[in-house]
Order: structure tokens, then C-alpha cells, then sequence
């Protein structure tokens, strides 16, 4: 028998090997790690790292850590790569710390902010038409907050709380005037405390750039591309728009914020990354395009009619 012909065998079974190699490569799971449900905006970010991810080739699995974490113990464990992404508002220090994906998860929605009031003292805020008018209400904000520190950038009176539910508490019993919330987030957090003697006020909205961001343990670089891939490919095929406006908490948050008839107040955020995309228009909802507009943000060279809505 010819010599070739006893190395078809051979060939064969080297191609098989290879094929069947080559499959298990792609077949392979790759589990990314998360904090605990805590909210309702975890449902919503879970969602869409889960929209981008599946532009990936990797086959990915998800799971949760097996209890809430604290803020300051999901950095530790993205740090560490035990928890595979955060998200959150980002900063300096953020995008130096972990892998920033720099496409803002909301759209800018969260940059605009409504206020928890007490009942009964809106005509207060009636009266209020610039920012010079807003630096006598005093406001509240978490200790650690990035917000804290921009509304104080921008001459705001803050009072500071350890704890998030303080605040609640704290608004009602007259330590500060109001409570800015990202405007998703106001309407859910108001029937947590059904209880208390608190209102979202009317007519007005704080806006200033802090995009949500998600964040990626430095240990793993090419978790961080296929999301930002991911998310640019859902850009691009109409699927990030999708998910945004199918949302139940973005739905509820642009009915009731009515913010193009709410008076815009826009303070500068001085903590802002320069490399955050703010001229990628694509990126950003245009949410106030009738509202008057009063703003502190000409010292840093953008003109009001050429920032795009944060």
C-alpha cells in the first residue's frame, strides 16, 4: 500500500483534535461576578452588560456576590478582581483605579437632578431662578459622594450623612431643604418611604455632568473590551436605544420628570475626566432642549447652546 494512503488516517484524526480543541475554546464559560441586587437600577445595569456582552465571542455566565456589599468593599473587590465590574459615577480617581468603559449607561439621564422636598414647601421653591437663589437651600448629599463635592464646588450649601437612608429622615425633620436625586431614581426611592412627609419638587432640575460609567477589575482587560465593544455594536444597531426606552424605570422617570418644562440650573462639574466623550452626541439624550437654562458652567468655555445634555 502507497505511504500516503496509511497517513490519511493520521490526517484525520490531527483535524478531528484540532476541530474538536477549537470548539471547546469557544464553548468555554467565562463567569463575571457583580454586587448583590440592591436596587432597581441594578436590575437595569445587570441588563446591559448583559446586552453587551452578548456581541462577545466569549460565552459568559453571570452570578452575584451572596450578600450586599458596601460601597468601599465592591472597590476592594473589583480591585482585587473578586467582583468583575461596578458601576457608578466616575471621577479622576475611578478611571485610574479600574478600567473605565466610557459610554454613560443612562444617557446623561442620571445628570439630571430633581429634589426630595417636604411636603408643603414648594411654593419655596417657586421663587427659585438662578443658581444664586439655590445656594440658600441647604442641601443634602452621602459623606462620600462625588455629588457632594461638585455641589460644594459649585458654592451650594451641603449637609452630610454616613448613610444613604439618614437622608430621608434628616430632609423630614428639617436638617437641610432638599435632596437632589437622579431623576430615575426619585420616583422609586419615594415609595420606599411612604411613611414620611416627602414630595419630589415641581418645576425645577439640577443638572451637571457625572456620567455612570461601568467599571472593570484591572484584572481582566478583556472583559473590558468585549463590553465597550458590545456597547458601541448595541450603539450602533439601534439596541442600546431599545433597551433605554424599554426600560421600566427610564419610562417612568421621562413621564413624570416632565424636564423640558422644568427650569434648568447647570453647575460645572470641576472633578469631570478630560477624556470623558462629551462631544460624542450620540451619547447623550437631549432632555431639556425647551427649558430656560441658568448656569455656572461659561467659566470652563462651553456655551449653554453647545453642551451636550448630560
Amino acid at each position: 500500500m502507497p505511504s500516503f494512503i496509511k497517513k490519511i488516517p493520521s490526517v484525520f484524526l490531527g483535524l478531528f483534535f484540532s476541530l474538536s480543541i477549537s470548539h471547546c475554546a469557544t464553548a468555554e464559560q467565562k463567569t463575571v461576578v457583580t454586587n448583590m441586587k440592591s436596587n432597581v437600577q441594578t436590575d437595569y445595569m445587570n441588563g446591559l452588560l448583559k446586552l453587551a456582552l452578548s456581541y462577545a465571542n466569549t460565552n459568559y455566565a453571570y452570578t452575584s456576590t451572596p450578600e450586599v456589599y458596601s460601597r468601599p468593599r465592591v472597590m476592594e473587590s473589583v480591585k482585587s478582581g473578586s467582583i468583575s465590574v461596578m458601576w457608578g459615577g466616575t471621577s479622576e480617581e475611578m478611571e485610574r483605579d479600574f478600567i473605565p468603559i466610557r459610554i454613560d449607561a443612562y444617557r446623561g439621564l442620571m445628570n439630571h437632578r430633581l429634589f426630595f422636598i417636604r411636603q408643603g414647601d414648594q411654593a419655596r421653591f417657586d421663587n427659585i431662578q438662578t443658581l444664586d437663589d439655590l445656594k440658600k437651600i441647604k442641601m443634602g448629599q452621602g459623606r462620600s459622594w462625588q455629588d457632594a463635592s461638585i455641589l460644594e464646588s459649585a458654592g451650594l450649601d451641603v449637609v452630610k450623612a454616613t448613610k444613604k437612608p439618614s437622608l430621608y429622615y434628616m430632609l423630614e425633620g428639617g436638617r437641610f431643604d432638599a435632596f437632589p436625586r437622579g431623576a430615575n431614581e426619585v420616583w422609586t426611592e419615594l415609595t420606599a418611604f411612604p411613611n414620611l412627609a416627602l414630595t419630589v419638587e415641581k418645576r425645577l432640575v439640577l443638572i451637571y455632568p457625572l456620567p455612570t460609567y461601568f467599571f472593570v477589575t484591572p484584572k481582566d482587560p478583556e472583559l473590558a473590551r468585549d463590553i465597550e465593544n458590545g456597547l458601541e455594536a448595541a450603539i450602533k444597531d439601534g439596541a442600546f436605544d431599545r433597551y433605554f426606552y424599554g426600560s421600566p424605570e427610564v419610562q417612568e422617570a421621562l413621564e413624570k420628570a416632565d424636564l423640558p418644562n422644568r427650569r434648568a440650573i447647570r453647575i460645572n462639574n470641576p472633578y469631570l475626566p478630560k477624556a470623558t466623550p462629551l462631544d460624542r452626541k450620540e451619547l447623550w439624550l437631549d432632555l431639556t432642549r425647551q427649558a430656560p437654562i441658568e448656569s455656572n458652567n461659561q467659566e470652563n468655555g462651553i456655551q449653554n447652546e453647545e453642551l451636550p445634555q448630560e
